[in-house]
């Protein structure tokens, strides 16, 4: 049994007229809970729920403030390859994109990494393009034993690997998994990876359960919003992170919401999420999952990030760049997408502690 069973379960769900079927009584059920049900999660997500943001926000903000304190983790994406073999139609990456395509050597990581450890982050997200020509395990490996002279946690948002391969990430330094299943309706899923081994859609979702398997430290996933119904989205993202932490209760689970951004391409979302929706998604994320973690990227604007710092989220990107060698030298290297918020690290730890936030840099050791 994986999550994939669990999904066929939930697939002849019709969940426009499951959330509009909701009440408001069923709302203040819900928030009147101290642990919620997937029902409950349903109805927080659903249009009735709308009305009573602040309600939500404030019950949000006590079990953030009960789970995680007053602290915001702070990491930065670090893209070694641009190489990519599938057919994304959506993503700046895309192998069909005439794009300059790039790897970093070895020299060039260890430029990045001293960059990055200047502004005294101490957790760093490694990205590649998917292709095992490109960027191999091996490659990726020697990329980590550079890293971790800088950096105290290393997670990586690759290609999905087997257990095994996993497992020999993990044991070169790797504690951390960030993989996206961008869409959880398999139809849409099928309809946006035309080609390539992403079309592959069962073993992008259990991914996270072979790393679970392997015993990673950290695991966070999302849905990309933009792509499907942000309502039915966001529960099925919801559910799969109570899958994975009732399964691996001893790892640490979390979710990332991001939206579409300009990328090259040109690809617009089909279904827009406004700053209203993505508001009502953390709230209801918190309160079904009090102790998961929730990130915001950079993708967001900066006044955004800011106030969303009180509703839930837990951990933040800054300083970021989505382009091969962006701490350093791009080289005329096109990112993934567009940054949003472009504020040095120096600027959102202040304004995080502004907010009466402690900014975190490092928040665990390996002690091997």
């Amino acid at each position: 049994m994986t999550f994939y069973d669990e999904l066929v379960r939930l697939r002849n769900t019709d969940y426009a007229a499951e959330f509009e079927r909701v009440t408001p009584s069923q709302v203040s059920s819900a928030l009147a809970k101290t642990e919620l049900q997937p029902q409950d999660f349903l109805a927080l997500l659903s249009p009735k729920a709308s009305s009573l943001l602040e309600e939500m926000a404030q019950a949000a903000h006590r079990l953030t403030l009960q789970h995680f304190g007053r602290t915001i983790v702070l990491y930065t994406p670090l893209y070694l390859s641009n190489y990519c073999i599938n057919h994304c139609v959506y993503c700046g990456f895309n192998s069909a994109n005439p794009i300059l395509r790039r790897k970093l050597t070895l020299p060039e990581v260890e430029l990045e990494a001293k960059a990055i450890s200047q502004t005294g982050l101490q957790h760093v997200l490694i990205l590649t393009g998917e292709s095992r020509q490109h960027s191999p395990v091996s490659y990726i490996k020697e990329c980590v034993a550079v890293l971790r002279k800088y950096f105290s946690s290393i997670s990586i948002e690759i290609y999905p690997l087997s257990t095994e391969e996993y497992a020999e990430l993990i044991a070169a330094g790797v504690d951390g998994l960030t993989i996206y299943q961008e869409v959880y309706d398999e139809k849409t899923y099928s309809r946006l990876h035309p080609g390539g081994p992403k079309r592959d859609y069962r073993f992008r979702l259990e991914a996270p359960e072979r790393a679970g398997q392997a015993r990673i430290r950290a695991i966070n996933i999302g849905a990309l919003l933009g792509l499907g119904q942000w309502r039915s989205e966001i529960f099925l993202a919801g559910m799969h992170l109570a899958y994975l932490q009732e399964t691996f209760p001893e790892i640490e689970s979390s979710i990332s919401l991001p939206r579409m951004r300009p990328q090259f391409g040109d690809y617009r979302p089909e279904f827009p999420v406004s700053d209203r929706d993505l508001v009502q998604s953390i709230l209801a994320l918190r309160l079904f999952m009090p102790r998961a973690g929730i990130t915001i990227s950079t993708r967001e604007r900066a006044e955004l990030r800011d106030n969303l710092i009180q509703l839930g989220v837990t951990k933040m990107s800054a300083g970021s760049s989505t382009a091969i060698g962006g701490h350093t030298n791009a080289k005329d290297s096109i990112g993934q997408f567009e940054i949003s918020d472009k504020r040095p690290v120096d600027e959102v730890r202040q304004t995080i502690a502004n907010l009466g936030y402690k900014p975190v840099l490092k928040d665990w050791h390996d002690l091997n």
